[in-house]
């Protein structure tokens, strides 16, 4: 298994066409996204689809938000990915947006791996149900 980095790489803030491995739930036909920063700081991100121009999700990295958040990936997903160690590894909380930033939620069960080298990714469902899939995003 391969614990996976969660601050955002120094200059990574925004990456060529990421190709996801195997799609997202829920979205069979999706597979080239890009990643666009949405702010000044790079901490809220935009995952665009690239297949479907009205599809978007917005991610955070975990180490603002949830600074213990350390998921480890199964060997299987890593050599999808081609992930040979942990600084490749970008990883980014899908958002769900609230009335305000105290009803905003984070997705910590399935959490989407970059590989920052190669712009292969995933989203990977965690084994571990201690990680809710409506974490708050302010912690």
């Amino acid at each position: 298994m391969i614990a996976t980095m969660t601050e955002t790489p120094a200059g990574v803030q925004q990456l060529p066409v990421i190709e996801l491995v195997r799609p997202m739930p829920g979205f069979p036909d999706t597979h080239r996204f890009t990643l666009e920063s949405l702010d000044e700081t790079g901490v809220l991100s935009a995952l665009r689809s690239l297949d479907h121009a009205d599809l978007k999700f917005l991610v955070v990295p975990p180490g603002t938000f949830h600074p213990t958040y350390a998921p480890e990936i199964d060997d299987e997903t890593a050599d999808a990915l081609g992930l040979t160690s942990s600084e490749q590894a970008l990883v980014l909380l899908v958002v769900h947006a609230g009335r305000d930033l105290a009803s905003t939620t984070v997705n910590l069960r399935a959490p989407i791996v970059v590989n920052i080298e190669t712009s292969r990714a995933a989203q990977v469902i965690l084994d571990d149900v201690a990680h809710s899939v409506a974490a708050p995003l302010l912690g």
